[in-house]
């Protein structure tokens, strides 16, 4: 299918959209070239159903929240023409289509946990190691490969019945009919991005590759909206509509940082870390596994179980933003603290037994702004581990840390961010998934990271305090030297500038 020239659909038109497709809701965003928001909208996603390890959606209603969401985007601009329309959806979430890109059977969720329960056969266990081992990191039974082995087991896929991800689903709507995936969101089913589907292997686990999609380079031309998605959505028919991505590449889309040495941190329930970089990251530990750049080369990270939900959890019916201002001037702490809640931790290090701990001097206070500000700097030297963990993978990362997510809001905490990570932290006018997928509709073939570049614009600067550089590498080394004590880290990151 020919794609269409960036220079044509530039003249005729300057609206991008992107959608996403989250867990709670979908969300739409229209932007020009220069980044600004022309509409926006959402829609939430209600029909979820949640018992036990069971997580399942009603992909009915993804293509209902997404005309909702899109309607209210294109409010003031109905009939507008539309340089291109992407889609991005939850990492590992799969539903069953017919070959009409309609739906047959509920979604399957990214967190959806019952492959774990099954007992596998000992020759799919070898062939799933061996995957691994091509792959460079470990397939948890989360990932949507395991829901791909639970549905062929169930004699579920057949040429009426072939998975798609989440995001190619409802790009498929778009069109009026099943549509190739993208590397990103196929890696979790087992897809290699460097030398695609493993069918030997496939083969080994029972999954016959023919009912697997085409992957094709992200961000490439898949068709236009069909007649009816246009009634549903007020898309205009016709408009061009692109291979998506997951969420989580979306958002770093939207940080713009997609050349090599800038990383993209996301500080929300958890904290998220990816940048890029020109060689493919190999991590042993399974802590670390890359995308494939849509310009080329790789897009490294990975995502704690540390985030800001310790706050709602060890200070409950506080609110930061309160605790915040009792906090500032405060000195650095003693000790060390890790800021987890439950049991478990897969990045900057694995280690299924960790668990939050708080040391030293100050700890185990029961003032709930002390608690917090010891709490905000045991995050702080998360992110920085993080950073010092890729570079020691082989991952350059010199160049600044652009920061979104909700903690982003919250100017002390990003200040103490850029102290700690001593280096610049950028926040961003806009963020988010959706804002991403229109970079990314806009952006022509091998221009991704300069369309985003032109795109994105800086809110607000943190620059380092370098008073403060000698106090916070002390702490630094204190937490690292807590980590090792409980055997969760190897001896390999030190502290010093990441």
């Amino acid at each position: 299918m020919p794609a269409p020239g960036p220079a044509r659909t530039c003249a005729t038109a300057a609206l991008w959209l992107g959608i996403d497709l989250g867990t709670q809701g979908v969300r739409a965003q229209l932007v020009d070239g220069d980044g600004t928001v022309h509409g926006s909208g959402n829609a939430p996603l209600l029909r979820g159903r949640r018992d036990g390890p069971r997580h399942e959606q009603d992909p009915r209603e993804w293509w209902e929240a997404t005309g909702a969401a899109v309607r209210s985007a294109l409010a003031d601009h109905a009939g507008h023409p539309l340089g291109a329309v992407c889609v991005d959806g939850t990492s590992g979430t799969l539903v069953l289509q017919d070959r009409g890109a309609r739906p047959v059977g509920p979604g399957l969720m990214y967190d959806d946990a019952r492959a774990a329960s099954v007992p596998l056969p000992a020759r799919t266990e070898a062939a799933l190691d061996d995957l691994a081992a091509r792959l460079g990191h470990p397939v948890p039974p989360t990932w949507a490969l395991h829901k791909l082995l639970l549905l062929a087991a169930e004699d579920r896929l057949g040429p009426d019945a072939r998975p798609a991800h989440q995001g190619d689903h409802i790009t498929g709507r778009l069109v009026g009919r099943p549509v190739p995936t993208d590397p990103t969101q196929a890696l979790k089913s087992g897809h290699d991005p460097e030398h695609g589907w493993p069918t030997a292997l496939l083969d080994r686990l029972g999954l016959d590759p023919a009912h697997l999609p085409e992957v094709v380079p992200t961000g490439t031309p898949v068709g236009t909206v069909g007649a009816e998605a246009a009634r549903h959505t007020g898309i205009p028919a016709g408009t061009p509509v692109r291979a998506g991505t997951t969420d989580g590449v979306a958002a770093q889309i939207a940080s713009a940082a997609l050349a090599p040495g800038r990383w993209a941190a996301t500080l929300g329930t958890t904290l998220v870390l990816k940048g890029s970089t020109p060689h493919r990251i190999h991590d042993p530990a399974g802590a670390v596994y890359s995308h494939r750049n849509p310009d080329g080369g790789w897009l490294p990270g990975g995502a704690a179980n540390a985030g800001t939900r310790v706050w709602a959890h060890d200070l409950p019916g506080h609110h930061p933003a309160d605790l915040t201002e009792r906090v500032r001037g405060l000195p650095v702490p003693g000790g060390a603290t890790y800021p987890l809640t439950g049991t478990g931790e897969r990045f900057p290090f694995v280690a299924p037994d960790a668990a939050g701990f708080d040391t030293g001097p100050g700890s185990g206070t029961t003032d709930p702004a002390e608690r917090f500000h010891r709490l905000a700097h045991g995050l702080a030297h998360v992110e920085r581990l993080a950073l010092e963990r890729l570079q020691h993978l082989g991952a350059p990362a010199h160049g600044p840390v652009t920061a979104t997510g909700g903690a982003a809001d919250n100017t002390w905490l990003t200040q103490l961010r850029a102290d700690v990570l001593r280096r610049p932290v950028l926040v961003p006018a806009h963020t988010g998934s959706a804002f991403g997928s229109a970079v990314l509709a806009r952006a022509p073939q091998g221009a991704l990271a300069d369309t985003a570049e032109a795109m994105v614009r800086t809110a607000r600067r943190h620059d380092p305090d370098p008073d403060r550089a000698d106090a916070l590498d002390e702490a630094h080394e204190r937490f690292l030297h807590a980590l090792a004590e409980r055997g969760w880290l190897a001896p390999t990151p030190q502290a010093g500038r990441p």
